[in-house]
């Protein structure tokens, strides 16, 4: 653990370093995470040892999808949705479900899964993550409607997907594991407690027994996150989805609250993904990637190159995209953290192809971090203006639109 703790603040330290150069180039610091876990595990280095059972190991990736689904939570407003829903509602009305459905087909015929396990690993590889587009979400020359597009899309997704995970997962453990009423109370419990603790705790803060010092502000939030969890936890509520609710609920009836927690909740919710990213690289090994097989390799390319760019084509037909807008979104469907623990979780069911699909899930989010966050600072460059010509042009353009001067001498041929 120590160990551990060491490497992390090692490289966050170097994260911290570089994040301006980061911002700037093709560097990206949650590749940076990974590959840092991937080299210092055991199957290169040996310098971080865990194990895909280890209780750390799933704690962390519990902690950190409950803080990412909270604080996702919190950009999904019913309100903010309301306000700009047509394109969002595209992507997740259509685009999600066609996703799902293509990298199901492709497990299916190239890898060879039965069906209920190709749903489940279409559901895992579906959720899209921010983090890496952000020179392409950040980047104000981007169009705001492809921006919102994707915040709200990669926001939401997470938590829309996750019932199709865990129905898929209960499903592919067999029939007599299977109880559905079980798992729909479940859900519904996760929902209930989602909503009511934020709004017990709002409500009660709006009464004239209770005021909030700005100093504490940051802290409700925080404070109503943890109630969830120990709630969910103590009730066996679904926690992710208690999380999700309870993020919304938030963002829909406490503006000022989410406003004090939106700074200090990304960075903690950034901390802990980063952990957990560290982790998943540890995982990895030269071995581990070997015995994918190329049949897992293919599927990992085309599961990037064909389902999200197909569902997103289809999805956007007459939607008043340009070309650029639409190959934007059609390429950036980064698979990222949520995909990582969906993934721990299918590895730790115990299910009959639980190795396999974690292996290819892997393949397919490293290829995705390494391919994503190496190209939204290219494709974002292309919605900037005056990258498109070089300084040199828009001068020469400038000078040859000054009027000719009156006093200059005529010369053969010119008109008087």
């Amino acid at each position: 653990m120590t160990i551990l703790l060491t490497v992390f603040a090692a490289l966050l330290l170097l994260a911290v370093l570089l994040s301006n150069l980061a911002n700037r180039t093709i560097l990206s610091t949650a590749a940076l995470f990974l590959v840092g876990g991937f080299l210092l595990g055991d199957g290169v280095t040996g310098v971080v040892s865990v194990k895909p059972g280890d209780a750390m190991v799933s704690r962390l990736a519990e902690l950190a999808l409950f803080a990412v689904l909270f604080t996702d939570g919190m950009h999904a407003g019913w309100r903010d949705l309301r306000s700009a829903w047509r394109l969002p509602g595209r992507a997740l009305g259509w685009g999600l479900p066609l996703t799902l459905l293509v990298t199901a087909g492709l497990a299916r015929y190239v890898v060879g899964l039965g069906w209920v396990e190709s749903l489940l690993i279409g559901a895992i590889l579906t959720p899209t993550d921010p983090v890496f587009a952000a020179a392409l979400v950040g980047n104000e020359r981007v169009p705001p409607r492809l921006r919102h597009l994707l915040n709200v899309e990669s926001g939401v997704n997470d938590g829309v997907v996750l019932p199709f995970v865990v129905l898929f997962l209960a499903v592919a453990q067999g029939s007599h594991d299977l109880h559905l009423g079980e798992l729909a109370g479940e859900l519904a419990l996760g929902v209930v407690i989602g909503v009511a603790v934020p709004w017990a705790a709002i409500t009660l803060e709006r009464t004239r027994v209770f005021a909030i010092s700005p100093k504490y502000e940051p802290l409700n939030a925080v404070a109503i996150g943890l109630l969830v969890l120990a709630l969910s936890q103590a009730t066996h509520g679904n926690l992710f989805l208690a999380a999700f609710a309870a993020g919304i609920t938030v963002a829909s009836i406490g503006d000022r609250h989410r406003e004090a927690f939106e700074d200090f909740g990304e960075l903690v919710a950034e901390l802990l993904k980063l952990a957990a990213l560290l982790v998943f690289g540890a995982l990895l090994s030269p071995a581990f990637l070997g015995d994918v097989g190329w049949r897992g390799w293919a599927f990992a390319v085309l599961a990037l190159v064909v389902a999200r760019p197909v569902a997103i084509w289809v999805s956007f037909l007459r939607s008043g995209l340009t070309t650029r807008e639409q190959g934007a979104v059609m390429w950036f469907g980064p698979k990222g953290f949520a995909s990582v623990v969906y993934g721990l979780l299918v590895l730790e069911s115990g299910i009959s192809a639980a190795g396999k699909i974690f292996h290819l899930v892997a393949v397919t989010i490293v290829l995705s971090i390494l391919a994503h966050s190496s190209t939204d600072i290219v494709v974002a460059r292309g919605f900037d203006d005056e990258r498109e010509v070089p300084a040199w042009f828009g001068k020469a353009r400038t000078l040859a639109r000054r009027p000719a001067r009156t006093d200059a001498p005529a010369m053969d041929g010119d008109s008087p």
